[in-house]
């Protein structure tokens, strides 16, 4: 019988997607999380509840952070395949609360190297990272490749970000055991964040408020489908490096889009049109995102399938049917 598939934060967005598209295919799934209250509780509960149902799914709440209890839970269920998708998310919430990322990010990920290591015929494992890591770098030719620099983070979610992957980088080498960094190209999606720019953007829509446009919406992201994203995470889980071997790729679209256009993408999707506030660019923000997905694509076949108009189209869809609007 094949062990079960560790995945962290399963109550978050990529989580969530990420343990089910497992089950759907036959994986059995433990899945952990704190449910902390960094957005509303209700929804990373309403994710949770989208399992009640599925066979093969085992819930624990507790944190990443927690070393004693992520090893005995690797020990006891035998897990050799782990997927890392628990953080404290968020650039300008580091900000103000900068201790929140060295228990969650930093120690969290420390705790899941180390069971990880421990770990009779361990696999893989794979772990979220992410596109800050480049900082705020100009764009150019096909987007931003693996073997860029990756040195000076503008913001301090970033800079763990980029700690988090030299920790396992230092793993690999003193222990052997497969890694795998996914850098990730901003997610969107049904069941997303409420932090995330489209989906706050639409709470203010759907309520008559003007939305705050930073940069002056000069800025542009790779905005990237839930579900082209948990093709790249699956495809890079079942193909693991060499023993001994640590990898970052990057996962994302690969058309970097610009922000004034994905408001107008939002609006047709959600039959509104915004006010718009504008704002000079936050601290901890970059200008753009674009993604060379070409190490991936290599590697397992991953070509992104949803552009943006069907994405937003699909959350406006989701969003009328979660907040009771039509």
């Amino acid at each position: 019988m094949t062990a079960p598939i560790l995945v962290t934060g399963t109550a978050g967005f990529i989580g969530h997607a990420t343990a089910h598209r497992l089950l759907e295919r036959g994986e059995t799934v433990i899945g952990i999380d704190n449910v902390n209250d960094y957005y509303e509780t209700s929804l990373k509960e309403a994710r949770l509840a989208t399992f009640e149902t599925c066979a093969g799914f085992t819930f624990h709440k507790m944190d990443v952070s927690d070393a004693e209890g992520i090893a005995a839970l690797v020990r006891e269920h035998g897990i050799t395949r782990v997927i890392h998708l628990a953080a404290q998310a968020g650039v300008r919430y580091s900000i103000d609360n900068p201790f929140a990322y060295q228990k969650s990010n930093l120690a969290g990920h420390l705790a899941i190297i180390e069971a990880c290591r421990h770990a009779k015929g361990f696999v893989h494992l794979v772990y979220a990272s992410s596109s800050s890591v480049y900082g705020d770098k100009p764009m150019g030719g096909n987007g931003f490749t693996e073997d860029e620099p990756a040195a000076s983070p503008v913001s301090l979610y970033a800079a763990t970000k980029r700690s988090c992957e030299l920790m396992s980088q230092s793993y690999a080498s003193l222990y052997g055991f497969p890694q795998t960094g996914l850098r990730f190209f901003t997610v969107y999606g049904p069941w997303g964040r409420p932090d995330m720019a489209y989906f706050g953007f639409t709470n203010k829509i759907m309520r008559g408020e003007p939305i705050e446009v930073y940069g002056e919406g000069k800025m542009a992201r790779d905005f990237t489908y839930i579900d082209d994203i948990v093709d790249g995470i699956v495809g890079a889980l079942d193909n693991p490096p060499a023993t001994g071997e640590h990898r970052v790729l990057n996962i994302g679209d690969s058309h970097p889009v610009g922000l004034m256009e994905m408001i107008e993408t939002l609006e047709t999707a959600i039959g509104h049109k915004a006010d718009k506030i504008m704002r000079p660019m936050q601290p901890g923000d970059v200008t753009a995102t674009y993604a060379d997905v070409s190490k991936l694509h290599a590697l397992t076949g991953y070509r992104p399938k949803v552009m943006l108009a069907e994405g937003l189209d699909r959350f406006a869809t989701w969003y009328k049917s979660y907040y009771r609007l039509g």
